[in-house]
C-alpha cells in the first residue's frame, strides 16, 4: 500500500499520477536503481504532476529499468508513453508519460544534470518500502 503525502486526506484515494509514480519508483528499485526519487511537482509547474529519478549502473541496467517500468505502466495502468528520449546513447533515458516524467541516469549524467537542485523547492514524496 503505498505512503501518501502528508498533506493527503487518508479517506481519499491516491491520485492516478500518484500511484503511476510510486509504480515507477517501485519498479526502478527492483531493477536495482539507486538513490529513487519521487518529485512532487504539481505546485511548481503546470506540464506534469511528477518526476521520478534514478540513477543507474551501466547503460545495460538503465535500460532494463526503461524496459520493465514501460511494460508494468503498459500493463498495469494500460499507460503508454507519449514520448522518450536518449535510449540508443542510453546515459539519460526519459520516459513521458504526460502527467508522469520518468528520468534515469547514469551516476555522471546525473551529477551534472542534478535534477532534484533544478526542482529543489518542490516537495519529495515518499517512497513506499524504498532502500534506505
Amino acid at each position: 500500500m503505498p505512503t501518501v503525502p502528508r498533506d493527503h486526506d487518508a479517506s481519499a484515494p491516491l491520485a492516478p499520477a500518484l500511484e503511476r509514480a510510486l509504480a515507477a519508483a517501485r519498479v526502478a528499485e527492483e531493477t536495482r536503481g539507486t538513490d529513487v526519487r519521487v518529485i512532487d511537482l504539481r505546485g511548481v509547474t503546470p506540464a506534469f504532476d511528477y518526476f521520478v529519478v534514478a540513477t543507474g549502473s551501466s547503460r545495460r541496467q538503465i535500460h532494463a529499468m526503461a524496459d520493465e517500468i514501460e511494460k508494468v505502466m503498459k500493463r498495469e495502468w494500460h499507460d503508454r508513453k507519449r514520448g522518450g528520449e536518449g535510449y540508443e546513447e542510453g546515459r539519460w533515458i526519459v520516459l513521458d508519460y504526460g502527467d508522469v516524467v520518468v528520468q534515469l541516469f547514469d551516476a555522471d549524467a546525473r551529477q551534472y544534470w542534478d535534477i532534484e537542485q533544478l526542482w529543489c523547492d518542490a516537495p519529495r514524496v515518499p517512497i513506499p518500502g524504498a532502500r534506505p
